[in-house]
C-alpha cells in the first residue's frame, strides 16, 4: 500500500496533503491523478499541485475538513499513477557555456566532471516537469543525474537572462523571465518560455517530458 500522505489543516478552508521526501515521479503522478479527482469533489473549489505536495481549497459550509481529510485517506491507496494532463515530449534547444553558461566550469569542478562531459550528461538527462512556480512558466524538473547535482551559489544574481538553463541542487530549471537567482547557470535556449499574450501562456506543463539538445558548446 502507498503510504499516507500527511495531511494538515491550512486556516479553516485548506488542506495540505503532504508526502514524506524524497519527491519521485510516481508519487507526483499519483499527486495529479488525486487533483484530477478531487477537483470534481463537492465544495472543493481549486487544487494547488506542488512538489510531492497537494493543496485542496475547499468551503467549509459545503464539507467538513474532517470529512474531506477521510475521503483523501480513503482514495489514495486506490488512485493510479497518471501522467501530467496532455503530457508532451518537449524539445529544447541550449547553448551551452561561454556568457551563456556563466558557471559550467564552476559545475564541472564541483562535480569533478570535464565542462565537456557535464554538457554530454545534463544533455543526455530524460526530464519531467513536476510543477510550474516561482516564476511564472519556470519549471522544475527531475531527473537530473545525481552526479550532475551542485548546490546553488553563494551569492545570487540579480539578474538572469530569460531561458537561462541551470542547476540547483538535484534539480534543473529554465529561467522563463529576467529575474533574480541563484542557480549555477550553464546554458541558455532561445525559447520562449512564458508569453502572457498566447491562449497557453507556458511552454511547459506539470508532466511534460523534456530533453535539452546542444545546439552549441562554448568550453
Amino acid at each position: 500500500m502507498a503510504d499516507l500522505p500527511r495531511l494538515h489543516a491550512l486556516g479553516d478552508a485548506a488542506l495540505l496533503c503532504e508526502l514524506p521526501p524524497p519527491a519521485t515521479l510516481a508519487v507526483q503522478r499519483r499527486l495529479w491523478a488525486l487533483a484530477r479527482e478531487a477537483g470534481a469533489w463537492p465544495g472543493v473549489g481549486e487544487v494547488l499541485p506542488g512538489m510531492n505536495n497537494l493543496t485542496l481549497l475547499f468551503d467549509p459550509e459545503q464539507v467538513d475538513a474532517a470529512v474531506l481529510a477521510q475521503r483523501v485517506r480513503a482514495r489514495w491507496p486506490e488512485l493510479a499513477a497518471a501522467p501530467g494532463a496532455d503530457a508532451r515530449t518537449v524539445e529544447v534547444p541550449v547553448d551551452y557555456g561561454g556568457e551563456h553558461g556563466p558557471d559550467l566550469h564552476d559545475v564541472a569542478r564541483h562535480t569533478g566532471l570535464s565542462p565537456a562531459e557535464v554538457v554530454k550528461r545534463h544533455s543526455a538527462g530524460e526530464y519531467v516537469v513536476y510543477l510550474l512556480g516561482f516564476l511564472p512558466g519556470f519549471a522544475f524538473m527531475g531527473g537530473l543525474a545525481p552526479e550532475l547535482a551542485t548546490p546553488r551559489r553563494s551569492e545570487p544574481r540579480t539578474a538572469v537572462p530569460a531561458g537561462s538553463v541551470g542547476i540547483g541542487g538535484a534539480q534543473t530549471g529554465i529561467y522563463p523571465s529576467p529575474s533574480p537567482g541563484g542557480w549555477q547557470l550553464i546554458g541558455r535556449t532561445p525559447l520562449q518560455l512564458f508569453d502572457p499574450q498566447a491562449a497557453s501562456p507556458t511552454l511547459l506543463r506539470p508532466g511534460d517530458q523534456v530533453r535539452f539538445v546542444a545546439q552549441s558548446i562554448t568550453l
